[in-house]
């Protein structure tokens, strides 16, 4: 083969090349979007939402009454902590009453 025909050669299957490759990356991007678009819409299965009242564990607070430990929850973290009103730091669900 001649020179130029080899360079045309290489250059279309580098070109080839580079379309798969950016084929596949969209494609995968796609399918990342509609699975964090699944998750983020699932919110029916959180232990916790903003206005809520959380009642800490006695061992957490001791010698004060239940009312006392009764805060409402101001914000839901992604990483399913809390942050709430009149208390200071995020919380997790262990630290809490469970819901009788």
């Amino acid at each position: 083969m001649k020179r130029g025909t080899k360079r045309l050669l290489g250059g279309l299957a580098l070109f080839a090349g580079s379309l798969g490759a950016t084929g596949a990356y969209l494609k995968m991007k796609r399918k990342m979007k509609t699975k964090q678009d699944r998750s983020s819409g699932a919110q029916g299965d959180v232990w916790a939402r903003p206005g809520m009242a959380v009642i800490f564990r006695a061992e957490l607070m001791p010698g004060r009454e239940k009312e006392e430990r009764t805060f409402r929850i101001k914000e839901l973290l992604p990483s399913g902590r809390v942050l709430l009103d009149g208390a200071t730091g995020e919380h997790a669900e262990k630290e809490f009453e469970s819901a009788q």
